[in-house]
């Protein structure tokens, strides 16, 4: 049994969106989550959205899947095919094989730019305002089979409430800053299941949780 239904009250109530974070759980689990409501689901690899998904057009009606995790470039050509959103760009290269894939295909497709909101070495995205900016001015300048809904980061690691309130700030306030580039641009995607209502307080509008909605993984 999910906690989709009970978690989902709550987040919705605040006007924001859950993406289901369903990576490493079966698809039993993605259906059982579905039947109690959700609609959106988030994966971090290309391989197992692949793998467990149907194709698009094939998944039951209302069903979108997310990759919200690090996009290696060998593997944008099926991420362009599969995802309804890329929420993972970290990188210049990455935008413009996106760009290239999508026109391959005729598609346009919706995607976030990253934000290293915690300054974390090991983590990727987009290290200072500006060049996610510089970024986003790109993808809405030179990238016509993209379209830029906003910004999503990852809070630090750890349980340190401070820093996780640093990081939501300083994303809050580039997404602010990035929303007066485009009408298009709405989403700030921050919160995950061990800070998604701290994200809320800071206007999150999208919260990815999967442990708090499927259980540990295996």
């Amino acid at each position: 049994m999910t906690r989709y239904k009970e978690i989902a009250r709550e987040v919705e109530a605040s006007g924001a969106v859950l993406v289901a974070v369903s990576k490493m759980h079966p698809y039993d689990a993605v259906l059982e989550a579905y039947s109690d409501g959700a609609r959106i689901f988030g994966e971090n690899r290309v391989q197992e959205l692949e793998s467990k998904f149907p194709h698009p057009g094939e998944r039951p009606e209302g069903m979108l899947v997310y990759l919200i995790g690090q996009l290696q470039r060998n593997k944008v050509r099926k991420a362009v095919e599969l995802a309804d959103r890329i929420e993972s760009v970290d990188s210049l290269p990455l935008i413009e094989k996106i760009e290239k894939e999508a026109a391959a295909i005729g598609r346009r497709i919706d995607v976030l730019i990253e934000v290293n909101s915690g300054g974390e070495e090991q983590k990727a995205g987009f290290r200072s305002e500006e060049e996610a900016i510089a970024a986003a001015s790109f993808i809405i300048a030179s990238c016509p089979h993209m379209r830029l809904r906003g910004l999503m980061t990852v809070g630090p690691l750890g349980f340190d409430d401070d820093k996780n309130r640093r990081a939501f700030s300083y994303a809050k306030g580039v997404f602010e800053r990035m929303k007066g580039l485009s009408d298009d641009i709405d989403v700030l995607s921050m919160g995950m299941s061990s800070d998604w209502k701290t994200a809320l307080e800071y206007g999150s509008t999208e919260v990815r949780i999967g442990t708090a909605i499927f259980g540990e993984r295996s």
